[in-house]
């Protein structure tokens, strides 16, 4: 998403400041979005946040919503793990539903059934729960550092 800027840039930050408002004022916000037949705009992911898997690029909030329709499925999050051949692959941190039994295997048979071959899982981590900021919004860097532990 680019807008004309109403900020004059980060404080004490003239690098960030630069990647962020091109020299026409333009705002670069990072942000993955459209624009539907009524000119409402959707925010649906975030650029830095999307996973490179030989080239195509898998936005993570696709998957979760995806594997939240599951009902055997609490919360989920999708982080990228970094991989020899593919750069990156999906991996999914999962919270089951109480009394749910489903196994890795389940899910990621679940998930290509419904999706292109590069947006397939590529594991699956149980958690109790998936770290949220009080906003709601996913610690997608706790959960990579777990991967990184």
């Amino acid at each position: 998403v680019t807008i004309f800027k109403n900020i004059s840039g980060y404080l004490n930050d003239p690098e960030a400041t630069k990647n962020t408002i091109d020299k026409e004022g333009w705002l670069h916000t990072g942000d993955i979005g459209f624009v539907d037949d009524d000119d409402e705009i959707f925010i649906v992911d975030r650029l830095k946040e999307i996973i490179k898997y030989k080239g195509f690029q898998v936005p993570p909030a696709e998957l979760e919503a995806l594997l939240i329709t599951h009902p055997s499925i609490a919360d989920a999050a999708v982080v990228p793990m970094k991989d020899e051949l593919a750069g990156e692959v999906p991996v999914a941190f999962v919270v089951r539903t109480k009394d749910s039994e489903i196994t890795e295997d389940e899910i990621k048979k679940y998930v290509s059934q419904q999706v292109i071959f590069y947006k397939r899982i590529g594991k699956v981590f149980f958690t109790d729960a998936i770290p949220k900021a009080p906003s709601g919004k996913i610690l997608r860097k706790d959960l990579r550092a777990k991967l990184a532990a």
